[in-house]
């Protein structure tokens, strides 16, 4: 019985063109990362299930790809626990490990083991592929690479801005322009839900404020109500979603609103310490804009968060986002490290520079020159000169066998092969060889000694 060829949904191959555009993305991000001063590291594909869960929340620990376990491992299932209903203790029993969901939880894991091998604050990036266990769809992948840049070790707000203009220093230099960076913070945020009267809240009320674009005002303020939220509050609320106008204007709003509430005015002053540091037209690729209703990774950020928007002619998501962690790990028992990280949508990248026309047209690498093959004597000739050419970077090969010129000609034609070398019985005779241009059709003869340098 055969097997369908087919990839699993959510994956995807990639020809020798899409990896072309793909390395061009990557060096470029690598070129960023590497004049901000971050250094390379990788970590394994897959991690200790209790590395991986407990830290995006419950929705992400659903979408965490569990690896079942093998051999007799697989013995010591728990079965009465399936059958008494408490799934995660089921799971925990048959799968001990699981495929990285994301780069920050195993980075984290990575400081604190190699804590005393590093030099803080530590810098670093990381380009890898991660998994997830979501639905397919335009712009979201089940694997998918991920391109990070963390400091650890550091609380200063200087790094936040140095995480902007990095921003904008990749996005500048990968041609894409009118994107917008938006800016929140977590203590903002905690200090509104604590003007509401709703302290211990936070996290439903943000998972509602998230949904702003989605549902709108009224369909956010409806969700708060079924969550007991009270009208008086809600009020306080529809004024606060309203603000408008100028960032420093929104700022000095928020000021008066949460005079009293000490938290909240700590996020403010942090926020705008940062933007700040950026006068108009200084950032080339990128607009900042303050947006209440960004609320992305509240489970580990605690600081400022951030997200770019794609370019509004370009149907997209977010293309990347981070924030500041203080106590990401003191799950690994390494405490007071605070750290602040972004993250580039690698995949998304790829899709808004490949509708937008932004790769370079000569990427993807091709042959230069193919060896005609007219027989054992004449390759017996070529070899020496293929290897020559080789050795000085030229890409070249030999058609295998011996066949109809046509055929030969025709292979040059499907894979862009401009150059052709062609050494029959008269040019062995007359120790020539002929170049044909598969643009423009035209042969010359040229003696043979004379073929790298014309080659060159």
């Amino acid at each position: 019985m055969s097997i369908k060829p087919a990839t699993l949904k959510g994956t995807r191959d990639f020809f020798s063109g899409e990896i072309a555009k793909r390395d061009y993305i990557k060096k470029i991000l690598q070129n960023s990362f590497e004049s901000f001063g971050f250094s390379p590291i990788e970590t394994p594909s897959f991690e200790r299930l209790e590395t991986l869960t407990g830290v995006y929340g419950e929705e992400g620990d659903r979408l965490v790809f569990k690896i079942l376990n093998s051999g007799d491992k697989i013995k010591k299932a728990d079965i009465e626990a399936l059958d008494s209903g408490e799934s995660q203790k089921f799971i925990r029993s048959i799968s001990g490990k699981a495929l990285r969901y994301d780069l920050t939880v195993p980075f984290a894991r990575f400081v604190a083991e190699h804590q005393n091998e590093l030099v803080f604050p530590f810098r670093r990036y990381q380009i890898q592929p991660v998994w997830r266990a979501d639905r397919p769809q335009h712009g979201r992948f089940q694997e998918f690479y991920q391109c990070d840049a963390d400091v650890v070790g550091d609380s200063s707000l200087w790094q936040e801005v140095e995480m902007i203009y990095l921003y904008d220093k990749a996005f500048s230099d990968l041609k894409i322009k009118g994107l917008t960076l938006k800016v929140n913070h977590r203590k903002i945020l905690s200090g509104i839900a604590s003007l509401l009267g709703a302290e211990s809240k936070l996290i439903e009320f943000t998972i509602a404020l998230d949904k702003l674009d989605k549902i709108g005002h009224i369909g956010v303020l409806n969700e708060l109500i079924k969550k007991d939220f009270s009208k008086e509050s809600l009020k306080i609320l529809e004024k606060i979603l309203k603000l408008d106008g100028s960032i420093k204007h929104q700022i000095f709003i928020l000021k008066e609103l949460l005079s009293s509430h000490k938290i909240g005015l700590e996020g403010l002053s942090e926020l705008e310490f940062t933007l700040n540091q950026f006068n108009d037209n200084q950032l080339k690729s990128i607009k900042l804009q303050f947006d209440l209703t960004l609320a992305r990774g509240l489970h580990y950020y605690t600081g400022i968060i951030v997200e770019v928007a794609a370019p509004e002619k370009v149907k997209m998501g977010s293309i990347g986002g981070g924030g500041r962690y203080d106590n990401l790990t003191n799950t690994f028992g390494l405490k007071n490290i605070s750290g602040i990280g972004i993250s580039f949508g690698f995949e998304r990248i790829y899709l808004v520079m490949d509708e937008l026309g932004l790769f370079p047209k000569s990427l993807s690498p091709k042959t230069q020159v193919l060896f005609a093959n007219f027989g054992v004597e004449a390759v017996n000739i070529i070899f020496p000169y293929l290897n020559q050419l080789r050795n000085q970077n030229i890409s070249c090969e030999l058609y295998p066998i011996e066949s109809k010129l046509k055929k030969q000609l025709g292979y040059a034609n499907s894979k862009g092969i401009h150059k052709v070398i062609l050494i029959g019985s008269e040019e062995l005779e007359q120790n020539t060889f002929i170049l044909k241009n598969m643009k423009s059709g035209e042969q010359t003869s040229y003696p043979l000694s004379n073929l790298i340098k014309i080659l060159n």
